[in-house]
């Protein structure tokens, strides 16, 4: 454990209120020491957590938080700011069980006033509560902490574009460029200039200027106005934002606290229209081994403080992401038409691997998952074959475009849904829960989901072959089972599934993932005298019809089995079965999902367990629907 004199002394933030410049510079410094310790115990975005050190104790003792509004854009930078905000005792269950969550959270503090983990929200959030501020006649202030990657997405600048018309008072944007470099270099000038333009003195002359432009002709007095904006612009680099309507400040150093708390209380001041606060910062500042590391120790699972090395399980079988990567490169090789698509995230979805293969084959299109899916289907437009990899639970953002601009064109789009299901320390904000029944819903969809990786393999080749059409392909996070992957996969039969093993009392039907687990309730029940046939759905859309009605005559139950909420493959299996009459003879079905609850974070074992899709579950629930013991089996 570090050693923390000044901040054992803050519970609050209101007790770093008096204090001075140099006792903020030593609560960053041990701030920072607390950070570092406490993820090296639970694993976290660690860099960006660094990069907010300075910046996030200079808001808390320039803003009257809790009644000022803070919003931390994606708020997997937070980690500071639960330290200084009450929760110092917890800090250490981050992402456990239990435990805080990674990202900001309502329900968890009073200083967490918008909950966040997906980018780009804040903005629009924080407009919300100015405007909700006018309305109610308060004087509090509202500010938004955005980083430079979720300025990529179109949301931050629809709602900055409605911020001049959404408030007539205060409002603070944030511009945290830590990545983007697209400040130009900072030092002592560019904090004097910003500290001078945010300054009333400043602001005073400005106001002079305007009210004796406003007696000036139209275009004379509109000239005026562009010449002094694009004048500070020269100088600062907001030009941009002033279009926007913002007035810009900036760029000053996020880690220099001399000017960083003058600078954040002279534009706190400024009330007649929204402010942008442009500091530069650097991600993983203050630990050498994330300083050093190509990604900043983004993400990091538990590590030793000194060395900075990570305590990473030895796997026996490659991820499921990896193989997305490696798979994709062979047919990218046979075929030139391949490209594939992310949305800033080449490491998470595989697209790395790609990109190294095919760097002119390979588009990141940044925090844009709606420009995303439509750029792939303007590729597919004009026949390429394009994959676009997209996290299950970041794909809902784009799913008008996929309605709109891929499905009613039929264009061959083919979408690599990965953390398709639950993950873990993520918890409900990643849990790919709704892509089964929300691409399920689609006309003309052609939606696979993998078993293990070698069905994975087979799944990516089969959307190679789809040319007519959409399609989607869903796997988890995590590892694979350690099945022999082809050296080149064949395609699958569109809409056939597979027998895995014959029985004779109850059909186990599983999609996707949890088939290893229901192959292990197949082996619970054989040991209770119960015959099960395991079949592989591989498919959610079209459904097997022919395996499914064979299924419903030869057993007297059938359960559903799969990774994602209600209202996804176990209804469209009810739906099929209703609709052919198969459920007129007394055949017992049971649908297994994911609960209909947004499930917080905790260890994946835990959390398989709450949702009842262990191997167990899948036993007793076919013990419950063939009548047998069925007391002990719903304690099972």
């Amino acid at each position: 454990m570090p050693e923390t004199p000044l901040l054992d002394t803050v519970t609050v933030p209101a007790d770093t209120r008096g204090f001075s410049t140099a006792q903020l510079r030593q609560l960053a410094d041990e701030l920072r020491a607390e950070t570092i310790d406490a993820v090296s115990v639970t694993g976290g975005h660690l860099g960006s957590a660094l990069g907010v050190v300075e910046l996030t104790v200079a808001l808390h003792h320039v803003f009257e938080t809790p009644d000022d509004i803070l919003i931390w854009d994606v708020g997997h930078q937070c980690y500071p700011h639960k330290i200084l905000t009450g929760r110092r005792d917890r800090i250490r269950t981050l992402r456990q069980g239990d435990g805080l969550s990674g990202f900001t959270k309502r329900s968890e503090s009073e200083y967490d006033p918008f909950g966040a983990a997906h980018a780009s929200t804040s903005i629009s959030a924080a407009l919300g509560f100015a405007a909700a501020r006018d309305q109610q006649g308060k004087a509090n202030k509202v500010v938004a902490v955005i980083g430079d990657g979720s300025m990529s997405a179109g949301m931050a600048y629809e709602a900055m574009n409605n911020a001049v018309e959404g408030t007539n008072g205060q409002l603070m944007v944030v511009l945290n460029d830590n990545d983007m470099s697209i400040a130009p270099p900072v030092g002592g000038m560019s904090a004097y200039l910003a500290k001078l333009v945010s300054g009333g003195a400043y602001r005073s002359v400005r106001k002079l200027g305007r009210d004796f432009a406003q007696h000036l002709p139209r275009p004379f007095r509109q000239a005026a106005k562009k010449a002094e904006e694009y004048a500070r612009g020269m100088v600062t680099g907001g030009t941009f934002f002033e279009e926007l309507g913002f007035y810009y400040v900036g760029p000053i150093d996020g880690h220099d606290m001399e000017h960083l708390v003058p600078v954040l209380k002279n534009a706190a001041a400024i009330t007649d229209r929204p402010v942008l606060v442009h500091v530069v910062t650097q991600k993983g500042k203050g630990y050498a081994p994330a300083e050093d590391s190509a990604d900043k120790y983004h993400g990091v699972v538990k590590f030793d403080v000194v060395s900075g090395k990570q305590a990473k399980a030895i796997s026996n079988a490659p991820s499921y992401t990896k193989v997305f990567g490696t798979e994709l490169i062979k047919h990218a090789r046979r075929d030139p038409k391949v490209v594939a698509i992310t949305a800033a995230m080449p490491t998470g979805t595989g697209l790395d691997l790609f990109g190294q293969a095919f760097p002119d084959r390979t588009y990141d299109v940044g925090i844009a998952e709606q420009h995303a899916v439509t750029f792939a289907a303007g590729l597919a437009a004009d026949g390429m074959k394009p994959f676009c990899a997209i996290y299950s639970t970041f794909l809902q953002r784009g799913y008008d475009q996929v309605v709109h601009d891929v499905a009613i064109q039929k264009l061959p789009v083919r979408f690599a849904m990965d953390r398709a299901g639950l993950v873990g320390a993520d918890g409900a904000t990643h849990a790919g829960s709704f892509d089964i029944g929300f691409m399920g819903a689609l006309p003309g969809m052609v939606l696979m989901a993998a078993a293990d990786e070698a069905d994975l393999a087979a799944m990516i080749a089969t959307a190679c072959e789809i040319d007519d059409r959409p399609s989607a392909f869903r796997y988890p996070r995590g590892d694979g089972v350690g099945v022999e992957i082809p050296d080149l996969a064949a395609p699958l039969e569109i809409g056939r599934g597979r027998i895995v093993r014959e029985g004779t009392s109850v059909a186990l039907l599983s999609l996707g993932t949890r088939l290893q687990e229901t192959l292990k309730a197949a082996d619970l029940l054989a040991a209770r005298g119960v015959s099960a046939t395991v079949a592989d759905a591989r498919f959610a859309k079209p459904l097997d019809a022919e395996l499914i009605l064979r299924l419903a005559r030869e057993h007297e139950a059938l359960i559903t089995v799969e990774e994602g909420a209600m209202g996804g493959f176990g209804a469209f299996v009810l739906q099929l079965l209703a609709e052919e009459g198969a459920l007129d003879h007394g055949l017992k079905v049971r649908s297994l999902h994911l609960p209909d609850v947004f499930q917080d974070q905790d260890k994946p074992e835990v959390q398989y367990a709450e949702a009842g899709l262990n191997a167990e579950h899948i036993a007793a629930t076919a013990l419950v629907a063939l009548g047998v013991d069925a007391s002990r089996a719903a304690r099972a």
